[in-house]
């Protein structure tokens, strides 16, 4: 079942003037040092921290609260699988609120997916709840 879906659209070039005016201290605020490896390693490093703030303002959202409630923007992390599907991972908050909203007897899943098209960045995320198996 659907837990909760969330959606943002981000301009790459008002982060990219964001992180030219505010560097690190915008960086450190917003981002863990994964999500700043991976960015920095990049050529459109804008687009990719783009797309993980666009994923971070989504995923508030699919918790059902925004970026308020106490969640911090670092409780929630963008990270990319081998194949470069990219993931979230939630603590803090925001790991609390998802164990919240996640009925008995299942387990949250959370799918993410990150789209550019310059200037703009994408990002959907969709919670959902699957029942735990049982041996």
């Amino acid at each position: 079942m659907i837990l909760g879906i969330g959606t943002d659209l981000a301009n790459i070039e008002r982060i990219a003037a964001t992180l030219e005016r505010f560097g690190d201290r915008f960086r450190n605020r917003v981002f863990t040092e994964t999500e700043q490896r991976k960015a920095d390693s990049r050529a459109d490093s804008a687009g990719t921290y783009a797309k993980r703030w666009a994923a971070k303002e989504a995923c508030s959202k699919a918790l059902g609260t925004g970026l308020r409630m106490g969640i911090s923007w670092k409780d929630m992390a963008v990270s990319n699988l081998a194949t470069g599907q990219p993931t979230m991972q939630l603590a803090g908050w925001a790991a609390e609120r998802l164990h919240e909203m996640t009925p008995p007897g299942h387990e949250a899943v959370i799918h993410v997916t990150l789209t550019d098209d310059h200037p703009w960045a994408q990002a959907f995320v969709v919670i959902e709840a699957r029942p735990v198996k049982s041996d």
